[in-house]
């Protein structure tokens, strides 16, 4: 059984490409001064019951470069996808035009700019101890085949994988928040 053992590295790199897909979603739902359609994709609406997400209540547009709207599809949903808006903390004041909510999105000031960075940079934190979550699952099946039996040069060569790995995930993730802060200090 032990010469059987083969690392299933396809899942691990599935899960960690997981990872940086949850960290591309999340710095995508942060404010960078130009409006995007995705940055209200954090936020849900108590409608009918449930939490839904703003996206299955009406249509997202941006118009120009500093507005996004909602043609919020329902009349009387209009006023709760407001509020979600406004208790959402992403700092935007929404006006109503009819079933259409307007959001102009604000210059960003340095500070602010500064507070985004901090918080890309806690993004990426989590995305970091993901991918060694994973890394340390991974070092785990290479340890328990070990005890079963396998021969050190393999479990060696195992390790080497996994960690090889994840340090290309790492790097992934550090060129993501790289990439994120120029964005958000670019003026």
């Amino acid at each position: 059984m032990a010469d059987e053992f083969e690392l299933d590295t396809d899942d691990l790199q599935r899960r960690m490409d997981g990872a940086i897909h949850a960290l591309r979603t999340e710095f995508a739902s942060l404010r960078t001064g130009r409006a995007s359609g995705s940055m209200l994709e954090p936020i849900s609406v108590d409608a009918y019951g449930q939490m839904t997400p703003i996206n299955q209540l009406g249509t997202i547009n941006v118009p120009e470069p500093r507005m996004v709207t909602i043609n919020v599809w329902d009349k009387g949903m209009v006023g709760k996808v407001e509020k979600a808006i406004r208790e959402s903390g992403l700092g935007i004041n929404p006006q109503l035009n009819g079933t259409i909510i307007m959001l102009p999105i604000p210059e960003l000031n340095e500070e602010r700019r500064r507070e985004l960075t901090k918080v890309a940079g806690n993004y990426a934190e989590h995305a970091r101890v993901a991918i060694r979550n994973l890394r340390r699952d991974g070092m785990d099946q290479v340890k328990k085949a070990k005890a079963d039996g396998l021969s050190e040069d393999d479990q060696k060569f195992w390790e080497g994988e996994v960690q090889e790995l994840t340090d290309k995930y790492i790097k992934i993730v550090d060129q993501t928040l790289e990439t994120k802060q120029a964005e958000i200090m670019q003026v």
